[in-house]
């Protein structure tokens, strides 16, 4: 059985602009629940903590919002983000009351050092603890295969190649997860985050599933950053004309995405211009938005923006610095 978790109420606050409300948290919560989803993740786009200047201020309190979830979910595990040093100990405590189950502890993909103590810390709540390898494609099979194993070493029963910028190809996919899965305890699971932004979302799962992975991420309608992540309902449908069992009602969770996330979707996720060139120069998904508010505001090429930032190996906490790289680019043309 692949377990499928849903990145909806999280990943998807990037494409919301951080303004999710408690009625589509909750309507949201409930029609995954009808289609089989057992485990989601909600919170602000760059996890507990993210409302900020740098990464955008969320229009409903981040507690708020998991308290909702955690209220509608019947069965479901709710999960949150936490990257360290923008989520502290304290975030664990505090979500960890209101009934959170599932935290994901996320870095850099050569930086796993910095979250052995919330790792830690989650584990000794009882949580489903899962390291999470951001910018995966940045880094060599065998050094993330090495990280892995610190966030094992740490205490997470789960381990998940990122492909944060969508810039993954199917056969780099195969080879991250192998390289974990050839280092990883048995009881340690392997897991894929998938976007969109050189159209692979799906095809890379699958790969990550042939390749070891147990543990698939997905997103209602793709409703997540950059082209948005492997749609949950796409994954539902392509993995069970695979024969591979998720648990997942086809039809249901389809209507979820058309009659529940559809409707509420700001920006649709699509393989456009700027998100295709996201992939192309391996940029993190989420500095899409910030990329276009800084071309319009100092009137420069948005892919210029991105493709600089590409070569600079920008992670996420830089969105900052395309401003810097904005304003060279306006100077130079000026």
């Amino acid at each position: 059985m692949i377990a499928i978790t849903d990145v909806t109420l999280r990943d998807g606050s990037h494409a919301m602009g951080h303004q999710f409300t408690i009625e589509q948290v909750r309507a949201t919560v409930t029609a995954l629940e009808v289609a089989g989803v057992r485990s989601l993740e909600i919170g602000h786009g760059d996890g507990l903590g993210g409302s900020s200047f740098n990464y955008g201020f969320s229009g409903t309190d981040e507690l708020g919002l998991i308290a909702a979830a955690v209220e509608a979910a019947d069965e479901a595990v709710i999960g949150c983000l936490l990257l360290p040093g923008v989520g502290t100990a304290d975030s664990i405590a505090a979500v960890a009351d209101i009934g959170v189950g599932m935290l994901r502890v996320a870095t850099h993909s050569t930086e796993a050092d910095i979250a052995v103590q919330h790792i830690a810390a989650a584990r000794a709540r009882g949580m489903d603890t899962v390291g999470f390898l951001m910018l995966s494609h940045m880094t060599a099979p065998d050094e993330l295969a090495r990280q892995a194993a610190l966030m094992a070493g740490a205490g997470a029963n789960c381990v998940y190649v990122v492909d944060s910028a969508g810039a993954l190809l199917p056969d780099q996919t195969a080879e991250r997860v192998e390289a974990l899965r050839t280092v990883l305890p048995p009881d340690v699971a392997v897991g894929f985050h998938g976007h969109n932004n050189l159209g692979l979302g799906i095809a890379n799962s699958l790969r990550a599933v042939d390749a070891g992975a147990t543990r698939i991420d997905g997103a209602l309608a793709a409703l997540g950053a950059g082209a948005g992540n492997a749609a949950t309902e796409v994954l539902a449908a392509v993995f069970d004309r695979a024969g591979i069992a998720t648990g997942l009602d086809v039809i249901a969770t389809l209507a979820a995405a058309e009659h529940v996330v559809r409707p509420y979707m700001r920006h649709e996720p699509r393989m456009d211009f700027g998100s295709v060139v996201l992939g192309y120069a391996g940029v993190y998904s989420s500095f899409l938005l910030h990329a276009q508010r800084a071309a319009d505001r100092y009137a420069v090429p948005m892919q210029d923006i991105l493709l600089e930032s590409g070569r600079r190996r920008l992670v996420g906490g830089q969105e900052d610095v395309m401003i810097e790289i904005a304003v060279q680019l306006a100077g130079a043309g000026a």
